[in-house]
């Protein structure tokens, strides 16, 4: 029941991806060149949603649908971490023209050349968990 509830709200946020262009080359291309304000647009509000959804969610204590506890864990501060890795993975999203929500959509929407993104993806996350212990954090 689980999987079938997560698998529903998945092919929702799909949908609203694709709806919304955010998965639209085109607007990620505007965002790259400074042409638009519309991808940032989605991406500001999701920040914001977000910073307050997690501080509601540490304050109320809140449970989950299935009466979980909702646990947070504390991250590591760090610079240099979230730079090189943002870094990354910006280079990653304008080199592929998508982040990875906006990939799986593609692929649904039936964009198959975006498969070859999602291959080369997967296989920089295995290499990234293969190496993770030998890489600076």
């Amino acid at each position: 029941m689980k999987s079938l509830l997560f698998l529903l709200v998945g092919v929702f946020f799909g949908i609203v991806l694709f709806k919304s262009e955010a998965a639209s080359w085109f607007r990620i291309y505007e965002m790259f060149q400074f042409d638009a304000l519309h991808m940032y647009g989605i991406i500001g509000s999701a920040l914001v949603l977000g910073v307050l959804f997690t501080k509601w969610v540490k304050k109320s204590g809140v449970r989950s649908f299935f009466g979980e506890k909702i646990i947070i864990m504390p991250k590591e501060k760090g610079v240099v971490r979230y730079a090189v890795g943002g870094t990354l993975f910006g280079l990653g999203w304008a080199l592929a023209g998508a982040c990875p929500g906006p990939m799986y959509v593609l692929a649904g929407a039936g964009y198959w050349p975006i498969l070859i993104v999602i291959f080369g993806a997967l296989l920089g996350a295995f290499a990234y968990g293969y190496l993770k212990k030998g890489l600076p954090h």
